[in-house]
């Protein structure tokens, strides 16, 4: 059994209020949820800001490289979410 756990942390441009950036936020995390069935919440020190969120996502499978494509296509994912973008992220892997 593997683990893969993964922080993300995204940029919302153009977002100037906190009802605007959760809304965005809320898509992301339900449709992670349901495509790759992904436990995946917004974590962090930044839920305060328009602009940022830090969203905290784990996996397990019954291997490493299962835990490793499920990851790429979640970067895949959320890459080609147009309201998002990457700042920078880190995955480990039990």
């Amino acid at each position: 059994m593997r683990v893969a756990i993964c922080l993300m942390e995204l940029h919302i441009p153009g977002k100037t209020s906190l009802k605007a950036k959760r809304q965005v936020i809320k898509s992301i995390v339900q449709r992670l949820r349901n495509q790759f069935n992904v436990s995946v919440s917004e974590v962090g020190s930044q839920q305060d800001l328009w602009q940022r969120a830090d969203l905290g996502m784990a996996v397990v499978c019954h291997n490493g490289g299962g835990a490793d494509r499920i990851m790429e296509k979640i970067f895949t994912f959320v890459e080609q979410e147009n309201s998002v973008e990457i700042i920078s992220s880190r995955v480990e892997i039990y």
